[in-house]
This record gives structure tokens, C-alpha cells and sequence, in this order.
């Protein structure tokens, strides 16, 4: 897969990067060592100990995501290889164990900032309980981002996801959203089974000891993991997970198709399934506190170098992203609030101004014209004569 290549540097990368993240208020040893060294060189004027640490940490964010079994390590690390310039502004993807713990993360872990978990974490938390009262009140969303598809292997005596009550089946880590999301999806369908948490390499290989009947990863395709099986060995195989009432207040229809798993799905076939919405989710620090105005930075750097994130080499599921989208039970971060408020504004602004310029060329260019005796091949090529002669004007 073209992904795995990235994957495995980002494995080496990150646990450096968290390290770093965790302990953000010392200075690491070589640096003090350099420090010191400096300061004892007659006339060497370097910073002083306080300033070198402000100055690495005035403008770093981290992000927890998660392993390369999906696309949250990819959406993060584009986020640092987009918007990360060593100087202004410095992210820091953080491998992570998914939707699940990133929220817990998110809420109590020092050194995080952001993390990227799944829309349907609040309710998954206010049934649990797990990780306090208010936990709306606790977390904003700065965007939704892409979906993510549920992606059910199956062994070969299960046709439908009902035949698969009563048996092993796996939710895969604990603390994932996948994890966090199968619980919900089973219990929406009132459908029993015996939990059992492991990876997906793991997985299939219990699958094909006979000590599980089928795994589960809710992740956006194609995924690393499930890319690398192939349909002829006839060891497992994906079925649907039909849209049915009880998962349409939480989910999306969704469709795995030929393109997304040339292995394991048929070309001209296509398998219907479910998806979640990922959230790039923040603590909702005090608007005046030095944690918000740094997230606040990163967020301005989002919004407005967005389109960078729509060309390759950055992950497809950029594409599916839509910065105004609202998420339904969730309270916007403060600054992406402001920003999309202050671009609806322009956007207005911009829509009055082309009206009055449009007129005032009509006026000039059809002036014996109306807009009653006007035909609609002729409205659009006055409006593309307006847009040449617009361009003129500014």
C-alpha cells in the first residue's frame, strides 16, 4: 500500500515526538549542555535557560492520532508536513490507541493539545461515565474530518452480521474507536457477542486458529491492514453491515468498493457498511490561557492553508473534509468559530459587491436590455464578459 513506507518512519518518528511533547517544560540535556558550553565562551551571547525553553514551546501544538492500521497517523502527519515551519509554528503528531483514549488523552494527559477521535464519543462517555460529568462541556471540535468506514472480517461460516451472536469477535484495541464504536453499533442492533480486544495482525491470526469468528475496524479506507489480504485464500472475507434505523442517528451509509480492496472485493462489486465521523477534537482551554491561543494559532494555519491538504501526496481523505460541516451535539473550538463567522462575512461582502459590479457592467455593456427580455444563454455570456472585465477593475 502506498502508505506503508510513511507508516513505518512515523512509528520511529512519533515516540520520539512524544517523548519531547511530555516533557515540553525541561530542556533537553544536549541542550543544556550546549547552553552551558555557550555561556562560558567570552562574548558568546546566547539565551538564557527560561528564554530557550519559552522559545521552544511558545508555538508547538501536539496532536495524539493513532497506529497506521487507519488514517489518523496520516491526517496528523500531513498536518505537521503542511503546516509546520520549524519556527512560527511547530506540530507534533503523537501515535496514539484511537478515538477512545485519544479523548481521555485529550481530557487529562499533559503535553496533549488536539487529538483526533470520532463523533460519536460523547455518547459513547455519557454512558459510561468513565471519564467524568459534563464531558460536552469539557471537549470542543475545531472540524469534523473524513469518515470512517466499518470494515467487518468475517470467517467463512458467517454470511450476516447476525450470525455472528453469541460468538468471539473482535473490537479490536482497547481504548480505539474501534473499539469504543462496536459497542455502541452491537448494541443499537441488540446484537450479543463475546468481546475480545487484540490488533488486527493478531486478529487474523486467531481467525484462522478458529478462536474468532470475526474482527472489526472502523477506519478510512483503504486501510493498511486490510489491504494486505488477499480474497483467494478464502480465509475470511468483508460483509455488509446493513443501514438500518437503529444506527441512522449516529452514522453514515458507506460503501467498500473494488478500488478501496482490488484483494478482497470483486471488480463491479461493492459491499454496503457504516460510517463515523472523525473529529479533530480540543480541550476547552480558558480563551485568554497560553494553551488556547496556541491552538488557536495551529487553527488559523488549518483554515487557511486548507487547500494544500487537497493534493497529493497528502492522504485522499482530505477530500471528504468540509471545515463549515456542523457536528451535532458538539460545541465549536472558539477560534475556528470566529474564523468561519469572519469568512461567512467576507464571503457576503464579496456576494454585494458582485452584484453592484455585475449591474453597473450591465448597465454599460446591455443598456436597452432587462432582465425580464434577457435569455439565459445571453445572461451567461454577459457574466463571463463580467468576469474578464472584472479582472480589470482590481
Amino acid at each position: 500500500m502506498r502508505y506503508n513506507l510513511r507508516a513505518s518512519m512515523l512509528l520511529s518518528a512519533s515516540a520520539l515526538l512524544l517523548s519531547s511533547a511530555l516533557s515540553a517544560q525541561t530542556v533537553p540535556a544536549e541542550a543544556q549542555q550546549r547552553i552551558q558550553v555557550a555561556e562560558t565562551q567570552p562574548g558568546g551571547a546566547v539565551p538564557q535557560r527560561d528564554q530557550f525553553v519559552e522559545e521552544l514551546n511558545a508555538n508547538t501544538v501536539t496532536i495524539v492520532s493513532g497506529n497506521p492500521n487507519g488514517a489518523y497517523l496520516y491526517l496528523a502527519y500531513d498536518m505537521s508536513a503542511v503546516l509546520d515551519d520549524g519556527d512560527k509554528l511547530r506540530v507534533l503528531p503523537v501515535i496514539g490507541k484511537g478515538g477512545g483514549q485519544n479523548t481521555k488523552d485529550v481530557l487529562y494527559l499533559r503535553g496533549v493539545d488536539m487529538g483526533i477521535t470520532q463523533s460519536n464519543i460523547l455518547r459513547y462517555y455519557n454512558k459510561t461515565g468513565e471519564v467524568g460529568r459534563n464531558i460536552a462541556g469539557r471537549l470542543r471540535y475545531i472540524t469534523r474530518l473524513h469518515n470512517e468506514e466499518m470494515h467487518l472480517l468475517v470467517a467463512p461460516n458467517i454470511n450476516t452480521i447476525e450470525d455472528l451472536a453469541g460468538k468471539k469477535v473482535n473490537f479490536s484495541d482497547i481504548g480505539s474507536g474501534s473499539q469504543v464504536s462496536s459497542q455502541l453499533i452491537f448494541e443499537a442492533l441488540k446484537i450479543n457477542v463475546q468481546e475480545v480486544n487484540m490488533g488486527q495482525a493478531d486478529a487474523f491470526e486467531a481467525m484462522r486458529r478458529g478462536e474468532v469468528a470475526a474482527t472489526i475496524l472502523i477506519a478510512g479506507k483503504p486501510t493498511g491492514a486490510f489491504a494486505k489480504l488477499k480474497a483467494e485464500s478464502k480465509e475470511f472475507r468483508l460483509i455488509p453491515v446493513p443501514y438500518s434505523a437503529a444506527l441512522q442517528e449516529d452514522y453514515l451509509p458507506a460503501t467498500l468498493t473494488h478500488e478501496d480492496y482490488p484483494n478482497m472485493i470483486a471488480e463491479g462489486q461493492s459491499i454496503e457498511t457504516i460510517a463515523v465521523g472523525a473529529v479533530l477534537a480540543v480541550f476547552n482551554w480558558a480563551p485568554n490561557s497560553d494553551r488556547y491561543r496556541r491552538v488557536a494559532k495551529f487553527t488559523e494555519a488549518l483554515f487557511k492553508n486548507f487547500d494544500k491538504f487537497l493534493v497529493k501526496p497528502r492522504h485522499p481523505k482530505w477530500k471528504e473534509v468540509n471545515l463549515a460541516a456542523e457536528l451535532p451535539g458538539w460545541e465549536r473550538f472558539g477560534a475556528a468559530k470566529e474564523l468561519l463567522a469572519a469568512n461567512t462575512r467576507d464571503q457576503a461582502a464579496n456576494q454585494d459587491r458582485l452584484k453592484q459590479d455585475f449591474a453597473r457592467f450591465l448597465t454599460s455593456s446591455a443598456p436597452t436590455e432587462t432582465a425580464a427580455t434577457m435569455t439565459n444563454q445571453r445572461r451567461d455570456d454577459l457574466f463571463r464578459k463580467f468576469l474578464e472585465w472584472q479582472s480589470t477593475q482590481r
